[in-house]
């Protein structure tokens, strides 16, 4: 997901930095969170393996441009069921700035306004997680419809900021309409795949028995 350079701009990208700043201002609470909770090597070697991820995501799986924006594989509910909630927003952030750095500079004009279509859907799964997930199950034991819970709402989440800032910067035109609603059929797609690859992950995961890992979420194998 690339909202394409020029959708939003002037005096109307204020508001990107306003939602970006938010962003990074609750991703800076669950890295205090994480802090107090575990050693901070495991927030780094986390951070890190998210943002490699993220750019494996970007780079390597199919993408294509679709009406305002692209189409891309995320996987940020992996990221979060894997990682954690706060390693899965600094991989976000750190691998859509190195992409926009080395391979898309053109895209780094819209930094902002994609860091929060990234990010504000990631933090809503987060709450959606505690609420609406089994809280007596671990991720590894999740069930498709569980996990489809989570695409879904993660996915909306990406697709509704695409339409927000198309319709915010271009004006509520037929053509807007036309290419957010292109970008949206295209987009959900998506949430049929991503379930998919969730599930075969924590089986992975799951196979590997790494319950006492730093490399992984303490959710991925403990109930709450």
């Amino acid at each position: 997901m690339h909202i394409e350079p020029g959708v939003v701009h002037g005096a109307k990208m204020v508001l990107a930095y306003g939602t970006a700043a938010g962003a990074a201002g609750y991703s800076v609470k669950l890295v205090n969170d994480e802090i107090n909770t575990r050693p901070i090597a495991s927030l780094m070697a986390r951070s890190v393996a998210a943002t490699l991820a993220v750019l494996i995501f970007f780079e390597l799986l199919p993408h294509f441009p679709v009406g305002v924006s692209e189409v891309h594989f995320i996987m940020g509910t992996t990221l979060l069921l894997i990682l954690g909630t706060a390693p899965a927003a600094i991989g976000l952030a750190a691998g859509l700035a190195i992409q926009g750095m080395f391979f898309a500079p053109t895209d780094l004009p819209m930094y902002f306004v994609n860091i929060t279509t990234l990010l504000v859907p990631l933090f809503a799964i987060h709450a959606m997680a505690r609420k609406v997930l089994p809280q007596n199950v671990a991720y590894v034991d999740l069930g498709y419809g569980d996990v489809l819970k989570l695409s879904a709402a993660y996915q909306g989440g990406v697709i509704a900021w695409v339409a927000f800032w198309a319709f915010y910067g271009q004006g509520v035109t037929a053509e807007t309409f036309a290419s957010v609603g292109a970008f949206g059929m295209a987009y959900a797609l998506v949430i049929l795949v991503e379930p998919v690859f969730d599930l075969a992950v924590l089986a992975g995961a799951k196979a590997l028995k790494a319950r006492n890992s730093g490399l992984v979420t303490r959710r991925l194998y403990n109930a709450a």
